[in-house]
């Protein structure tokens, strides 16, 4: 058995769903441990999911309950549940009943394998088929560009151990990616495949532009390949301009002249999108640095049931 185990579970918008899930998360952890909790984080739900997780918490004792000023983000929510988390091993899971808890199980099995956090990996994903090409391919990318090579793509259902929270329990910034962070404390990484389900109401938070952004902030906020992809382009169209040079000084000798504007049109095209792309990136790490100046925290407490919060 479990020594303890501590579920951290961001809410947005899902009044209707937690019942449910609270039912299914005490009696899939009451068979894996004497010792649980369960975290709710309510993130700016513009529904009643407050007044129900109060409600929860009055039936389920091992329920508490944090509740954001405001709509954070969900890896804002996570990294305030992660903080709060008293237990051995944290669970990171969403609200919608995709990860059910039935598969809490695997992960805890797999973990004890040796491995500091381990994602859950769907056998089938669930969602529209653009959704899983997009999801898939992004988060394919985002683990090799934070360095896990063992992990094919990321996972919100994850379990970790608690000691990996020592990496970042200094982090303050509005752009959280638990991810990211988790990489700071460990390069144990592993995975096992879970039986994900269709959520089961409502509809998923994130789409594509919401994919775009959280990509962007992981590949400027916790990265410098972009800056390093900016310098190869830079020197490959140096190179390419003084191949161009040399072709026209050539030409200009053995023919006396060379096409004029359409030639010179492309050259500038060329040169031009080469320096506003890289200028670009250079605004984005810019921008990350005027938010950091700006000492946004990464959430604030509002209200804790059954909690003492930090």
């Amino acid at each position: 058995m479990i020594n303890s185990i501590s579920v951290i579970i961001p809410i947005y918008n899902s009044a209707e769903i937690l019942p449910e899930l609270a039912e299914r998360l005490n009696k899939s952890l009451n068979a894996l441990t004497d010792q649980y909790e369960i975290l709710m984080i309510n993130d700016g739900s513009k529904d009643n999911s407050w007044q129900v997780i109060q409600s929860l918490s009055s039936t389920y004792p091992a329920i508490k309950g944090i509740n954001l000023m405001r709509n954070y983000g969900q890896h804002n929510a996570l990294l305030c549940g992660i903080r709060n988390a008293k237990n051995e091993y944290l669970v990171t899971m969403d609200d919608d009943l995709q990860h059910p808890p039935e598969e809490i199980h695997k992960l805890l099995k797999e973990i004890h394998k040796g491995f500091d956090v381990v994602y859950g990996i769907p056998q089938k994903l669930v969602h529209k088929k653009w959704r899983n090409f997009s999801s898939k391919i992004t988060k394919n990318l985002l683990a090799r560009f934070l360095g896990i090579k063992r992990i094919k793509y990321l996972s919100a259902f994850r379990v970790m151990r608690r000691e990996v929270r020592k990496a970042f329990e200094k982090f303050d910034n509005p752009n959280v990616i638990i991810d990211a962070l988790l990489t700071w404390g460990t390069e144990n990484f592993g995975t096992v495949e879970v039986n994900e389900q269709p959520r089961s109401q409502g509809h998923s938070n994130y789409n594509f532009f919401k994919l775009v952004k959280i990509t962007m902030i992981i590949l400027t906020g916790f990265s410098t390949i972009p800056l390093r992809i900016s310098s190869v382009i830079g020197f490959a169209l140096t190179i390419f301009g003084i191949g161009i040079l040399t072709y026209t000084v050539v030409r200009t000798f053995l023919e006396g002249s060379i096409p004029g504007f359409p030639f010179l049109a492309s050259i500038i095209s060329i040169f031009s999108g080469a320096q506003l792309f890289s200028l670009g990136i250079i605004g984005e790490y810019l921008a990350r640095i005027f938010n950091r100046s700006m000492n946004h925290p990464s959430y604030i407490i509002d209200a804790t049931i059954n909690e003492q919060t930090t």
